[in-house]
């Protein structure tokens, strides 16, 4: 299943690209798996991971067509890791920080991790290279922002501990946002 989930999002996701690179975006997805399976190896979560975008980022994909093709389990785990777009950057991320501190499970709060770790360590390189140009490529150009969204975070994962990931994303949160 997990190969087929790999297959829909590269199509899901065909000619996109990662903000402010030429880098294709599904490398961001694969990451997100592969941070998750270093949790995990229940495979549809594995699934969930690599398909956790396509229904925010993709407006050609359905919840049904999750449902079709992955089940019940992975279209729930996919839902929880999509934001509504038609609010504004400060109400989703806002939604987000309450969402994993008050309601997500376990298993949302890891795919959320690596999601955001993946997220993270994007942006610790590109900030060691660019500085503070980095922040023109997001739609949230403000620093400071971005690092209460990030900064917010923390305390939703911090279940999360025991895992060398969660070490890891509070290190380059402190290391990119201080």
């Amino acid at each position: 299943m997990f190969e087929e989930a790999v297959k829909f999002a590269t199509q899901a996701h065909a000619g996109q690209k990662r903000k402010g690179t030429n880098l294709p975006f599904i490398i961001h997805p694969l990451e997100v798996a592969s941070i998750v399976a270093a949790m995990t190896t229940d495979e549809e979560m594995l699934c969930a991971a690599v398909l956790h975008d396509v229904l925010e980022d993709c407006s050609h994909i359905s919840r049904n067509d999750i449902l079709e093709n992955f089940g019940k389990r992975v279209t729930a785990l996919v839902a929880q890791e999509s934001e509504d777009k038609s609010k504004s950057w400060v109400e989703r991320k806002g939604r987000t920080i309450e969402f994993l501190k008050k309601e997500a499970s376990r298993n949302a709060k890891i795919i959320a991790l690596g999601d955001k770790l993946a997220n993270i360590r994007s942006m610790a390189r590109d900030y060691e290279a660019l500085g503070d140009e980095l922040w023109l490529r997001f739609n949230m150009k403000d620093k400071d922002m971005q690092g209460w969204y990030y900064k917010g975070l923390i305390a939703g994962f911090e279940e999360l501990k025991e895992y060398r990931e969660y070490q890891e994303y509070c290190s380059l949160v402190r290391q990119v946002f201080g």
